[in-house]
């Protein structure tokens, strides 16, 4: 479970594009609130972060020709099994998004495809 830099999403690989798609989909489901090393820090912060973080990979995924359920694109839709949100609060995001995704950050994630033998250019 990783949510890469943001900067990095328009180079990220088919495979892992579409794996930080269902891994948005998991978290903003019922997956909100379930620890996890590394993406504990999404919890402090309202779930509408990462709703905005997910419209830059699915804006990404349109880009390249995939088809997303457009009920993905309503704030408060957290999946079939999960109840919505009533109208979740919109709050202005940073850039980054979150803090947690400063340059230490943006290195491991680097690392971390290069480690999986993903070369590209920044």
């Amino acid at each position: 479970m990783r949510l890469w830099h943001e900067e990095l999403i328009s180079l990220l690989p088919r495979n892992q594009l579409l794996g930080q798609h269902r891994e948005c989909c998991a978290l903003r489901g019922n997956g909100w609130g379930r620890k996890h090393e590394t993406v504990n820090y999404v919890f402090k912060y309202s779930p509408y972060y990462l709703y905005k973080y997910h419209l830059l990979v699915m804006n990404e995924m349109t880009k390249r020709g995939y088809k997303i359920s457009k009920e993905w694109k309503d704030k408060d839709y957290r999946g079939k099994t999960a109840i919505r949100y009533n109208d979740l609060k919109e709050e202005v995001t940073g850039n980054p998004m979150y803090k947690e995704h400063d340059k230490k950050y943006m290195d491991e994630c680097i690392q971390n495809l290069l480690s999986k033998g993903i070369h590209f250019k920044i």
